[in-house]
């Protein structure tokens, strides 16, 4: 993208200070979908607008409103970190998508399931298991754009693991098998909780670690987007689904009646499916796992 660059500091989620570059917000409109044109007008009508010390949470809200004027389907899209962030508050839901994004990779899912270590026993929030492997996954859920998970969370996990992994080890068919332990975050690892997480065998997925195989890189190549992601419900609405664990446009596309048990009026409910549909029209059963 050869355009006229600003010099303008911006202000991050977690209070870091940066240059603005349009370079990056070009590539993030286009990866959700926009095409080239769509995309250089956004950036330039975002960099007529700057001023010092503008947030990265302002800059992306005009941006988002600027692509649902273009598409709904496309600002859906571009939402998608955001749209993670809604599942909560308890963190439940992000649990269930998670088993959810597995299920549909060919696992076997069992989701808040408290299972027996060689010491204690232990609430785990997914118990994924396909062929030869069998992993323990724990899902640190944030709300909070600029919240990460640190060395202190592997390390916990890993030590949960290592107690669940020796009962594992005991049960009759499964001597033999992969048994690993996961931490999925929809935010991001800090250097020490990769660097501890590689040393010590844990499957680290962060909203964009690994550069293969990330958390938003799982949900594009599936096609399978929440509920959240729909710019065409109110927030009461997409709360309410995820309370009767609706949590997938997938599911909602195939059970439109819960859209008139949460109270959404029929005129608006075509627009919604429409939305879904789109969202939902390069979802696959099963694609190869990252595991």
């Amino acid at each position: 993208m050869q355009r006229g660059q600003s010099s303008y500091e911006i202000t991050k989620a977690n209070g870091e200070k940066s240059t603005f570059d349009p370079q990056k917000l070009y590539s993030s409109l286009t990866r959700s979908g926009a095409d080239e044109t769509q995309a250089h007008e956004i950036v330039d009508a975002i960099t007529s607008e700057l001023y010092p010390g503008i947030s990265t949470k302002k800059i992306y809200k005009r941006a988002f409103s600027l692509l649902k004027e273009r598409s709904r389907f496309l600002a859906a899209r571009y939402n998608l970190k955001n749209a993670i962030m809604l599942l909560g508050p308890s963190g439940y839901p992000f649990e269930r998508f998670i088993g959810e994004l597995l299920k549909h990779q060919g696992y076997k899912v069992e989701v808040a399931k408290i299972v027996s270590g060689k010491c204690v026993n232990h609430e785990v929030d997914v118990i994924a298991e396909k062929d030869n492997h069998h992993f323990m996954i724990e899902c640190k859920y944030h709300n909070q754009p600029g919240t990460v998970s640190d060395v202190k969370i592997p390390l916990y996990i890993q030590s949960r693991f290592l107690d669940v992994a020796e009962q594992w080890k005991r049960l009759p068919g499964r001597e033999q098998k992969h048994h690993q332990g996961w931490v999925v975050t929809n935010t991001r690892f800090t250097i020490d909780a990769i660097q501890y997480g590689s040393c010590a065998g844990l499957n680290l997925i962060g909203w964009d670690y690994p550069s293969k195989g990330s958390l938003k890189d799982i949900i594009d190549s599936l096609g399978l987007y929440p509920v959240t992601t729909l710019t065409s419900l109110t927030l009461t609405e997409k709360k309410a689904l995820l309370e009767l664990n609706v949590v997938l446009c997938h599911d909602l596309r195939n059970n439109a009646s819960t859209l008139t048990q949460i109270g959404v009026k029929d005129t608006r409910i075509k627009t919604i499916l429409a939305e879904c549909i789109q969202l939902c029209q390069h979802f696959k059963e099963r694609v190869p796992s990252y595991s």
